[in-house]
């Protein structure tokens, strides 16, 4: 299925049904007075983030959703039907815009959330609302309120624990069929990869985290170059970032250079992107004789004054995953941790404050 990330739509809530003119017209009761029900409301429209989704595309052919008019209000002060809500499922990781405007509407971040993005009309009022010591046979109503209508432009911003970035040919994509079960297109060319890709690592029993491979990155791509330029903004969800350097490029480039490249794009594109975690993966290390790997590497972090964590790799070689897999995970564990606890304190400090 082709990858979808933006969306644009329109949506239109339900009318409040109108308020009912009536009297009670009976045999044997004179006087019945006025009983004209009241109308039911407008259904809204309301998205649901569902974690079985993972595009817009959806969106791409039907565009105008609305939902159910309310029900005219009856005699025998009987209300109209409320209208039905129409759900729309979009992927967890969905930001909503205001297309007209611009306003930003809401972010749905986990399974189940909902935002009401058109609220249905307001019911009219039938003619029993007006009756009054005064007024025993009240002639007014109201109609129903117009439900909102709204363009709105949705955007995905994929979730994932770990995020690989590199130029094209790193080796991203073999990275990620090799760790996880994903099944990314791979060839010895540039732009394989021509939208994310998101895979799940398993580290052990009821430990896994999620990896995404995003299209190779080139220089000017935070302006516009290549297809990076769509897919930064997929990063900027993730914890962790895996820098994935070929140690031994083929066309005989300099791999520091390659990930001085890559490093100025994330912070064109983001400085708090660029100041993320970020490890060093050296791959292809299956390219580079083995007694001169350790050598290679340290050459590297030398050249670019790399002090953090740094790994050598072959996708060829699982023992050589292992490490960093299992490192990963417990850095993803750790952060998680301090965000629930970060968020509970600050719930506390919220109730405190209330």
């Amino acid at each position: 299925m082709k990858f979808v990330d933006e969306a644009r739509l329109r949506v239109e809530a339900g009318d409040g049904g109108n308020g009912c003119l009536s009297f009670r017209r009976e045999k044997y009761v004179p006087h019945g007075g006025p009983d004209g029900g009241d109308g039911g409301d407008g259904g809204s429209v309301i998205l649901v983030a569902d974690h079985n989704l993972n595009t817009l595309s959806d969106y791409r052919v039907n565009r105008v959703f609305k939902a159910e008019r309310g029900g005219n209000g009856a005699g025998k002060q009987r209300t109209g039907a409320k209208g039905s809500d129409r759900e729309l499922p979009v992927p967890v990781g969905t930001l909503c815009f205001e297309a007209d405007t611009g306003e930003f509407m809401g972010d749905l971040t986990r399974d189940g959330e909902r935002l009401v993005v058109a609220n249905g009309g307001f019911h009219g009022l039938g003619n029993t609302r007006y009756k009054s010591s005064t007024n025993r046979a009240p002639r007014q109503t109201t109609d129903g309120s117009a439900g909102e209508k709204r363009n709105l432009r949705l955007e995905l911003k994929l979730l994932a624990d770990v995020g690989l970035v590199g130029l094209p040919n790193a080796g991203k994509s073999t990275f990620l069929s090799a760790v996880s079960a994903a099944t990314p297109q791979i060839a010895n060319y540039p732009f394989t990869t021509l939208h994310p890709q998101v895979g799940v690592v398993d580290v052990g029993a009821l430990r896994s985290f999620t990896l995404v491979d995003l299209p190779g990155l080139i220089e000017g791509a935070a302006e516009g170059v290549g297809l990076g330029h769509r897919f930064l903004k997929h990063v900027q969800r993730t914890r962790l970032l895996f820098h994935v350097v070929d140690m031994a490029p083929l066309d005989g480039s300099d791999p520091a250079a390659d990930m001085k490249t890559v490093e100025q794009e994330l912070q064109a594109f983001s400085p708090e992107l660029a100041s993320r975690e970020r490890w060093l993966v050296l791959n292809k290390a299956d390219l580079v004789l083995e007694d001169e790997r350790e050598t290679v590497a340290a050459d590297l972090k030398r050249q670019l004054g790399w002090s953090g964590p740094a790994y050598v790799v072959s996708t060829l070689s699982p023992d050589t995953l292992r490490p960093l897999l299992l490192d990963a995970m417990t850095w993803v564990e750790q952060a998680a941790q301090s965000e629930e606890e970060g968020a509970a304190s600050a719930d506390s400090e919220a109730d405190h404050d209330a």
